[in-house]
């Protein structure tokens, strides 16, 4: 019940879990992990072995990606 009233929305955090990338854009978990395997990909953070999406680069990769 704590974690409920503690839990911060996807739209406030600065980095997200594959999970919670894929809750927000729809986009397949397998599809975001490649795209994380990418050399140079500009939204990966790495915490330890843990991949996190860095929201604000995946949202601009994305607007780009998908109206250019």
């Amino acid at each position: 019940m704590s974690e409920a009233k503690n839990a911060i929305p996807i739209y406030h955090k600065i980095t997200l879990s594959i999970k919670e990338a894929n809750e927000l854009t729809g986009i397949g978990i397998n599809r975001i992990e490649d795209h994380l395997r990418e050399p140079n990909c500009p939204f990966v953070l790495f915490v330890g072995t843990k991949k996190m999406v860095k929201r604000k680069e995946f949202e601009e990769y994305l607007s780009k990606a998908l109206f250019f």
